[in-house]
């Protein structure tokens, strides 16, 4: 058997928390630990000693202390997934930075099917999807050998931005290297095996 999906409910209400871990217990599909945070400025320290697969938290909690980017980097694992729980408005940008939203209205086979799904996805899909177009288009000129001022030149950007979309797509894909950047292109089909420098 393999070990356990470890889940984290980070949330301060015991109604809430308490309501989300027995809909859990309730999915028979997966096998997995649920763990409680009570209070957010325990996060880190809990995420760091029990080491969750998924972080389950508030937005506007968690917006105050830190972001979904951070706790990972902190935690030292980027294949942490974090779920938003939505409780009220939240801007979608905000949405955007999580693995996935449950939101106060969904129904117990709503919250099933997406914490499935969730356990059951590829890392590369949430962090492929994170990517802006101008992140895509900045991982192809890299991967035909560009420099940081020909990719500025070439989408029309100072050649500051141009570093700092480098710096975070380095940070969403923990790819360091243009072999490896060039290996997930091919994959999510960012670009053609025709298209590849001969060097390549």
């Amino acid at each position: 058997m393999s070990a356990p999906l470890k889940i984290a409910v980070a949330e301060s209400s015991i109604i809430v928390r308490s309501g989300i871990i027995v809909l859990l217990k309730q999915i028979g599909t997966l096998h997995f630990e649920v763990f409680e945070i009570a209070e957010m400025e325990q996060l880190r320290h809990a995420i760091a000693w029990q080491k969750p697969d998924v972080l389950m938290v508030n937005p506007v909690s968690l917006g105050l202390i830190t972001t979904p980017q951070q706790v990972r980097k902190e935690a030292a694992n980027h294949r942490l997934k974090c779920v938003a729980l939505q409780f009220s408005l939240i801007d979608q940008a905000t949405l955007k930075e999580y693995d996935e939203v449950i939101s106060l209205y969904d129904s117990a086979d709503q919250i099933r099917e997406k914490i499935t799904r969730l356990a059951n996805e590829p890392d590369t899909v949430k962090r492929h999807e994170s990517l802006s177009a101008r992140e895509k288009e900045v991982i192809v000129c890299v991967i035909k050998g560009m420099t940081n001022k020909q990719i500025a030149e070439k989408l029309f950007l100072s050649t500051h931005t141009v570093i700092t979309h480098r710096r975070n797509i380095s940070a969403k894909l923990q790819i360091h290297s243009a072999a490896g950047l060039t290996i997930y292109a091919i994959i999510n089909k960012l670009i053609d095996l025709n298209d590849l420098p001969k060097e390549v």
